[in-house]
């Protein structure tokens, strides 16, 4: 039986292609990696720490704060730059092609690199990450497109003497097709944290609070987490 490792932040992506993972090969046979890189907040590592334990894998964590010490993106904790309460069709206007502010220098590249050595040492045959169609849209995110994908996959097998296989499942989706899939596959959606601001719920406003919520309208549902924070409130 084959093993996979998989990239979990604890957003939707990689929780549904977690959920994706266990469905083929079996909890026992999934390894879970996070990533933390020096964020504003913990949410999104609490978040995935829920996911994992939901899903009975492995977990495993990674700290890369050091390596982007050096970038102001606006996600990093040492960034005295805000996060942009927009969508990303109006940041992407502004920017002239360019990536956006919360574009964290190569992240997915220091990702997979990571995930593949592990991979290897895990005996995981294949890599699973989230990336999807809307984040590489007017080049947001260099890094999720799937000429980067195809480029990483390469560099992955030939890197690891064909021993790995890299995945990426939703890289020609949008993050519509995404929930939709998860809602198939019954992801516990009420445990997973997309918002980039760290509050007690969700700002609602920031590019990604903005894209989960229409990717959950347009499967005509309330979105699990929303629903979780309600009840919480209540009592």
């Amino acid at each position: 039986m084959m093993k996979a490792l998989v990239l979990v932040s604890g957003g939707i992506d990689s929780t549904t292609s977690l959920g994706m993972a266990v469905e083929k090969y079996g909890k026992e046979n999934v390894v879970a990696l996070s990533m933390y890189y020096g964020q504003k907040h913990t949410k999104e590592i609490e978040a995935a720490h829920k996911i994992t334990k939901y899903y009975e894998v492995e977990h495993i964590s990674l700290d890369l704060t050091k390596i982007f010490e050096y970038s102001d993106c606006s996600l990093l904790s040492h960034s005295e730059k805000e996060i942009p309460h927009e969508s990303y069709e109006n940041q992407i206007e502004k920017t002239q092609g360019a990536p956006l502010s919360t574009y964290v220098p190569f992240r997915n590249g220091l990702f997979l690199a990571s995930a593949a050595s592990i991979a290897i040492s895990k005996n995981c045959e294949v890599i699973y990450y989230g990336v999807h169609a809307d984040d590489a849209a007017g080049n947001a995110y260099p890094d999720c497109s799937d000429e980067f994908h195809r480029a990483m996959r390469d560099a992955v097998r030939i890197g690891s003497g064909n021993q790995v296989t890299l995945e990426a499942p939703f890289v020609n989706w949008t993050k519509a097709r995404v929930v939709k899939k998860g809602l198939e596959l019954k992801v516990p959606y009420q445990y997973t944290w997309s918002c980039y601001e760290g509050g007690e719920k969700p700002c609602g406003v920031c590019g990604t609070c903005r894209d989960r919520a229409e990717a959950f309208r347009l499967n005509k549902i309330e979105d699990p987490a929303l629903i979780k924070t309600e009840e919480k409130n209540r009592n």
